[in-house]
């Protein structure tokens, strides 16, 4: 007889992020190279699911995302056009 599928239990992987990999401990409005790595191609930041942050790194990007956009380092929106 086959296993059912609902009484496997399913190990989760262990998540990583990004920052924490780079040992990076504060999230800097200056260093945009480093932001635009979370904006998506409409000029949106990357939700935490996508990006992998915790809670406590994604409120720090999205400050420092807003900082940089409002002393013009960063876009508001993408300048594609269709």
């Amino acid at each position: 007889m086959a296993r059912s599928k609902r009484n496997t239990l399913r190990q989760r992987k262990k998540r990583v992020s990004r920052l924490s990999e780079a040992g990076i401990q504060f999230v800097d409005f200056r260093d945009t190279k480093l932001l635009v790595r979370y904006l998506n191609e409409q000029g949106k930041i990357v939700p935490r699911r996508t990006s992998g942050n915790t809670a406590k790194q994604q409120r720090m990007l999205t400050k420092a995302v807003k900082r940089a956009r409002h002393l013009a380092l960063l876009p508001f929106v993408s300048d594609i056009q269709r």
